[in-house]
């Protein structure tokens, strides 16, 4: 089998281009791939494929951003114009991630990865490549940063007062679209891994909310895991948002109550524990909510610790009537 060829620009290099490289050569057939960077017409024509350059996108041969009509986003629930990076994850990302995964290609996880990576990994890199801020202009930032994933990459060209050409250039950008992709990787192995894992741990104890609660408030974990984002997202999927009050886990030595926050990121909770709960602890506690076993409730009433999970259980359904 003849070897295939990836054209991309040449000059300075970009986050996009780097990682549009790097994911192309995850998949078989562009493994032992040959790189191109030119602008020169003739020289991309002859590649198999080409990113971030040449002026055409048709989803096959063409992946470009730059013409003035392009305004491809990676789905209708998306608004973020694609760069080369997103475009070429969009027509080869469920293949990338079926293999780096040993995933049927029509296996469910799939899918969900799919979007889950697109909306926290490449969305980012699509918005700076083509100056989309991430916040209205006119605000203020507190600090300074050149640590985004976009800069880190971009300081992998010369610096201004170095020594360059093109061989100079293609050595860095091998090097940039190693750092970028090991660092895609790593994100898309701890989603398929760990991510997704938890997902169906939150999904398990959804679905049987109703043996806790009748009208199914209260949602038991067996084990610490992150839940809250899962939570909100499962619930939106079943048009149940902002029915959970209560989260019950093990921290592995005794047993949580956590009331559900009105957002992921929130301090503010959809229904906090009692008033006259909170700030107590061990007997005073007890004696307080007439449970035993009761280890405290945080003063803000946000969470909450019993010995055992009947105990929780019970600090959960009593919350619920005050």
């Amino acid at each position: 089998m003849a070897v295939k060829t990836i054209g991309t620009h040449s000059g300075t290099f970009h986050a996009d281009d780097c990682l549009a490289v790097y994911m192309l050569r995850l998949l078989p057939e562009f493994k032992d791939s040959k790189i191109v960077r030119s602008r020169d017409p003739e020289i991309l024509e002859t590649c198999d494929i080409i990113v971030d350059v040449h002026g055409k996108y048709d989803g096959v041969k063409y992946f470009d951003h730059h013409q003035r009509c392009f305004n491809e986003t990676f789905s209708e629930n998306f608004r973020t114009k694609l760069s080369s990076s997103g475009l070429i994850f969009k027509h080869f990302g469920k293949r990338i991630i079926s293999y780096r995964l040993d995933l049927d290609l029509d296996h469910p996880y799939v899918d969900v990865l799919y979007v889950k990576l697109y909306e926290s990994f490449l969305e980012a890199i699509d918005a700076n490549d083509n100056g989309i801020n991430a916040y209205p202009y006119d605000v203020r930032p507190l600090f300074k940063t050149q640590l985004e994933l976009s800069s880190l990459v971009a300081n992998f060209n010369p610096w201004w007062n170095q020594p360059t050409d093109d061989n100079i250039l293609f050595s860095k950008f091998l090097k940039a679209s190693e750092f970028i992709g090991a660092i895609f990787l790593d994100h898309l192995d701890y989603y398929g891994k760990a991510w997704i894992v938890a997902r169906e741990l939150v999904l398990d104890a959804f679905k049987k909310r109703f043996e806790y609660d009748s009208k199914g408030r209260i949602v038991v974990f067996e084990q610490f895991l992150p839940w809250k984002s899962h939570l909100f997202q499962i619930e939106s999927e079943f048009n149940t948002c902002g029915q959970i009050l209560y989260v019950i886990y093990t921290d592995g030595k005794d047993w949580r109550v956590q009331a559900v926050p009105i957002a992921p990121e929130s301090f503010t909770s959809r229904k906090g524990l009692p008033e006259n709960w909170r700030g107590l602890r061990d007997k005073a506690l007890c004696l307080e909510s007439n449970i035993d076993n009761c280890v405290f409730v945080h003063a803000s009433g946000f969470t909450g610790g019993n010995k055992t999970k009947e105990g929780a259980l019970q600090m959960a359904i009593k919350a619920l009537g005050f």
